[in-house]
């Protein structure tokens, strides 16, 4: 029978809950970090990893802290966007290596362009996949000219929102509403 839940049926769907269930340990880091949110961040961690990023290391409290304290000094905005990914898994421990990106509106001066690699060692502990141990591998990091944009197109490009670094961000809007800007020109 096709459909029938085989041995190596079995042992692929529990490989990809591991591999989702890792996944989505990295995107509660970079929607924590980006949305000002702690606890979502630090819930990416196990209490007793570490985090080297070069320019700040710690336990998941204290790199949140830090994280946090320097993107909102630094920035009126930001994004960590995530890319590549791959992860080797060993029962409840895996490695991964996954590409970032990163964007600033820096307060001073013309905006951040940043990327490299996130290295991690995931623990799944009680259940729960987490990061035990991260080193951010930074390979660039360099400012960029914004584009001139007319500012009545600037306006409207930003009427949607509320774009925010907390809980009032349009992200946590359940249901979402809808455009509060202006209809598409067809």
């Amino acid at each position: 029978m096709a459909d029938e839940m085989t041995p190596d049926l079995i042992a692929f769907v529990r490989e990809q809950k591991d591999r989702h269930e890792i996944w989505q340990a990295l995107l509660r880091y970079t929607r924590g970090v980006d949305r000002f949110d702690k606890a979502l961040m630090a819930s990416a961690y196990h209490p007793d990893a570490i985090d080297e990023h070069g320019v700040a290391e710690g336990d998941p409290d204290q790199f949140a802290d830090w994280a946090i304290g320097w993107h909102g000094a630094a920035q009126h905005q930001h994004q960590h966007i995530i890319c590549n990914h791959t992860v080797d898994l060993d029962g409840d421990v895996a490695h991964g290596e996954t590409y970032y990106i990163f964007w600033g509106e820096n307060r001073d001066g013309p905006p951040t362009l940043a990327f490299g690699r996130y290295v991690d060692r995931f623990e799944k502990r009680g259940g729960r996949w987490a990061i035990a141990h991260r080193v951010c591998v930074n390979q660039y990091a360099g400012a960029f000219n914004a584009v001139d944009v007319p500012p009545d197109y600037l306006a409207q490009m930003r009427s949607t929102g509320p774009n925010s670094r907390d809980l009032n961000d349009i992200s946590h809007d359940r249901p979402l509403k809808g455009s509060r800007g202006p209809a598409l020109a067809g």
